[in-house]
């Protein structure tokens, strides 16, 4: 019954667009009542990702099993980095299931900016289960909530640019070898230190003498200056930043 509210609901959607389609016209051609489309989906919006709550669910499965065992890549529960670039594989093949249907869900997702919103909050509860996970390999280093953000942010960004390329595709194209690519770049970025040790404790020793020195000319200054300001104003704000005295 659920696939059939599915066909029927994407046999609307490419004949008569989604924003004419009603749920009483695709319970009507599937053949059930009401009642039972919502015991499915609790919107029209949940009909177009169907897979999602089940694909997020076995991506929870796979980080939290610490054998490090059923990823495609080469990571493993000792690289937290390449195993959520696995992670990120299990959606891949939720989409590779179905060619057919996923090339119909991004064109049609790409006419309907309210579809859009809503693949934005699927994305985000994929890429927050990334960081969730991270976040416990990173928790003995100070900047571990950090770290464990970029990355899971850079994982979703790179599997979405590879996906998308083989949606752009129709299909066509190699889905695994184009997120294989994007996220060849992720762990090639952020890989060579994959758990990292925790901060030494005590005090955070400040530089001093020359160490001082050589930090403080590596200092980055940034000046704001009001457009269309004479040059030599320009130039006297620079130095005032950097401590020296104008001429």
């Amino acid at each position: 019954m659920r696939d059939s509210l599915v066909a029927a609901a994407f046999q609307l959607f490419l004949e008569r667009g989604y924003e004419q389609t009603t749920v009483d016209e695709i319970v009507a051609l599937a053949g059930v009542g009401r009642r039972s489309f919502f015991r499915y989906f609790p919107s029209k919006e949940d009909v177009v990702f169907p897979d999602h709550e089940r694909c997020l669910a076995e991506m929870n499965d796979f980080l939290g099993d610490s054998s490090g065992e059923g990823g495609e890549g080469e990571g493993g529960a000792d690289d937290p980095v390449a195993r959520v670039c696995d992670a990120a594989r299990v959606v891949l093949r939720m989409y590779a299931e179905n060619p057919t249907f996923s090339v119909q869900r991004y064109r049609l997702t790409k006419k309907v900016p309210g579809l859009r919103t809503y693949e934005l909050s699927v994305v985000w509860r994929y890429e927050r289960a990334l960081a969730e996970y991270l976040r416990g390999r990173f928790a003995s280093r100070r900047d571990g909530t950090l770290r464990a953000d970029v990355i899971a942010a850079a994982v979703v960004a790179a599997h979405n640019n590879g996906l998308r390329s083989w949606l752009r595709s129709d299909g066509q194209s190699d889905a695994t070898a184009e997120v294989d690519h994007a996220l060849a770049h992720v762990q090639q970025v952020f890989g060579s230190d994959p758990d990292p040790a925790p901060d030494p404790v005590g005090p955070v020793q400040r530089p001093t003498g020359k160490s001082a020195k050589r930090a403080a000319d590596d200092d980055v200054v940034v000046v704001i200056s009001r457009r269309g300001a004479p040059m030599w104003r320009v130039v006297q704000e620079v130095e005032t930043a950097l401590g020296r005295d104008p001429e």
